[in-house]
């Protein structure tokens, strides 16, 4: 274990490094689309409701490993073969961060939509009976309310995707999983490589599990 971590230590940190950044682009692009996906689910617009349940149902209900290749494959060869548009390749990393994205943004949807329906109807009903449109209602009433309740779910989410990118490793993304792949191809020490693979992402997940509890603790200390 101590010769790979002397070869190969600075490229499996470089991995993690890779793996957090394409968790963190998932997150990012995620929370976009399930801040929107979250509040159309909640809107009297049965279109848009509609759109939500579907976008939700669709993106869960497919495994996180057709999904990506399914965009790392099948996108290009759609835009290039179908539409006729030519020149059109998605690098590991992009189709990486729209797979992750995707798959997230469904989990986060709900989280918001939960989130929105744990504030009490009675906050929007006395925002509106102030004159304030819907819009302006939930973004200055209902959504910092809602964001409390839904941080600690949103760092947990962090951590699943954090986990999920060790999947992505089957469209040559350069994460640690794949990186540990090509160290136990040059040094066939499978049980040291993988032992140390296992012990660095614990490290970080078990940060954020106490990140998590300590903005949870923090909240609930600021609501009293």
């Amino acid at each position: 274990m101590l010769s790979i971590l002397t070869k190969y230590g600075t490229l499996l940190v470089t991995a993690m490094g890779q793996t957090l950044l394409l968790a963190l682009y998932g997150l990012l692009f995620a929370c976009i689309i399930g801040l929107i996906v979250g509040i159309m689910s909640v809107l009297r617009n049965r279109f848009c409701r509609g759109f939500a349940l579907v976008f939700v149902n669709l993106i869960r209900g497919v495994p996180l490993i057709v999904l990506a290749y399914f965009i790392f494959f099948g996108v290009p060869y759609f835009c290039n073969t179908i539409l006729k548009i030519g020149g059109v390749k998605l690098t590991a990393l992009e189709a990486g961060s729209v797979c992750l994205a995707l798959n997230c943004g469904a989990y986060m949807a709900e989280i918001i939509r939960a989130g929105i329906q744990s504030v009490d109807v009675g906050q929007m009903e006395a925002a509106r009976s102030l004159g304030l449109p819907y819009w302006r209602s939930m973004q200055r009433v209902v959504l910092p309310q809602a964001i409390r309740t839904m941080i600690p779910s949103i760092i947990n989410q962090f951590i699943i995707t954090l986990k999920d990118t060790s999947i992505l490793s089957v469209i040559g993304f350069p994460e640690l999983v794949n990186t540990a792949k090509n160290v136990v191809a040059n040094t066939f020490m499978s049980f040291q490589t993988w032992g140390i693979v296992a012990i660095m992402y614990l490290i970080v997940i078990l940060l954020l599990q106490r990140a998590a509890k300590t903005v949870e603790r923090r909240l609930k200390y600021e609501s009293r």
